[in-house]
């Protein structure tokens, strides 16, 4: 029985070949082996090359360890960082806080 993966949108599939051939292209600057960088990430050589070529159904993780691997790990940080679309969305959503009013004290005080 094989595995169901998701549907990737082309956008998507794209980035991520984008990110595999950066990701090799950081490998060879460093001239390291293949084999070199899936040790050091503690994966199979295959596993690596699936990384190498975008492969959408290759884990998130996975890709974290190239990273770490490659010395690239603080580019996790960047993503998401910035979500301009997020915080505008947010702001304009945001409810107006409405405080009831307390009722005012007199300057005498209430004596009754």
């Amino acid at each position: 029985m094989s595995k169901s993966h998701p549907m990737i949108l082309p956008n998507l599939a794209r980035s991520l070949a984008e990110l595999g051939k950066r990701l090799k292209r950081a490998r060879i600057r460093r001239n390291l082996t293949a084999a070199m960088v899936a040790e050091r990430a503690g994966i199979s050589l295959p596993t690596l090359r699936l990384v190498e070529r975008g492969n959408p159904a290759t884990s998130l993780a996975v890709y974290a360890q190239v990273l770490l691997a490659l010395d690239l790990a603080k580019d996790l940080d960047l993503i998401a960082q910035d979500d301009e679309l997020g915080q505008k969305l947010q702001e304009l959503n945001l409810p107006t806080r409405v405080r009831p009013k307390k009722p005012r004290k007199s300057a005498q005080g209430d004596r009754s």
